[in-house]
């Protein structure tokens, strides 16, 4: 059976989410690590347990938390898949999972992801205005018509066909949810536009960091966000990597390619079920799997 591994981003973390990979090997270790370079104890915030839960920096919800916290318990399901021998034909990520992705392919090693999304959280975090709004249940040309003459305004992550997250100027992101007609349009407590124009000084500032870092080719294709083709060159990856903060996630298409790459097998690698959710809307005859504790490694 073909098998591609796919890696959630932000809105898949929960509390607790670290419970169930620490009798992983090197878990407690890499929490460690972590939380040197981020200066706080992150297992403490997986956990809920900060002495400064009032303070942002020490919620999990905090992006940069959240993307730390995500690549840790993902990478380290990851190392033990690998160390039982298990090898996909195809990865890819969801915004900050495609940094997983990158690693589950050996691109870089955990301690250089864990640099990257420090920078990549941090960046996004201080990236003010914008907005960004969840849409369900559209006429896709409607809404693409609305986008294309509404000024400030992109579809950020197109989920779906029928879920996308529109970002960009506050005030256009409002007039296209309002015209369109949808089942919901849901406003999303984030900090700024992410996968929009608006993160064009975060996104030149992340690829400054980006060439600092080497890239490996890597050991198995990659299906990136900003351009949903698989590949196996390193600077092509790397590349792509720095357009996805103002290109959006392109995951519509991601889940059409690796279905026509004869993708059978879906393993969603991360706490909650929401790629699972996409794949099992949008595409027929695959099986999925989930991933969240090392209770799951046997699938």
């Amino acid at each position: 059976m073909t098998i591609a591994w796919v890696f959630p981003g932000q809105g898949s973390q929960k509390l607790g989410m670290a419970d169930g990979i620490l009798d992983l090997p090197g878990a407690k270790e890499r929490f460690s690590i972590v939380s040197q370079i981020l200066g706080r104890d992150l297992l403490a915030i997986c956990k809920g347990e900060s002495d400064q839960s009032n303070d942002s920096l020490f919620d999990i919800n905090d992006t940069r938390n959240t993307q730390p916290a995500l690549f840790v318990v993902e990478s380290l399901l990851v190392d033990e898949l690998l160390r039982q021998g298990r090898k996909p034909s195809l990865v890819a990520g969801h915004s900050l999972g495609e940094i997983v992705a990158l690693y589950a392919s050996e691109v870089f090693d955990a301690e250089t992801a864990i640099s990257l999304l420090k920078r990549r959280s941090e960046l996004m975090a201080s990236a003010g205005g914008g907005a960004m709004t969840a849409v369900l249940g559209f006429d896709r040309k409607e809404l693409d018509d609305l986008v294309e003459v509404t000024q400030g305004v992109v579809i950020a992550n197109d989920n779906s066909s029928s879920q996308v997250v529109l970002s960009g100027d506050p005030e256009g992101v409002l007039a296209v949810s309002n015209k369109l007609r949808c089942k919901r349009a849901i406003p999303l407590q984030v900090s700024g536009a992410f996968h929009s124009p608006f993160m064009e000084s975060a996104a030149e500032e992340f690829a400054k960091e980006l060439d600092q870092i080497h890239f490996n080719d890597p050991i198995i294709p990659v299906v990136s966000n900003a351009d949903p083709t698989p590949s196996i060159n390193a600077s092509v990856l790397k590349q792509r990597l720095k357009e996805q903060m103002t290109t959006g996630v392109r995951w519509r298409e991601s889940m059409d390619l690796m279905k026509s790459h004869g993708i059978e097998i879906f393993v969603e690698i991360g706490p909650g079920n929401v790629l699972s959710g996409l794949i099992k809307r949008s595409l027929e005859g695959v099986t999925i799997n989930q991933i969240s504790t090392s209770s799951d490694l046997g699938y």
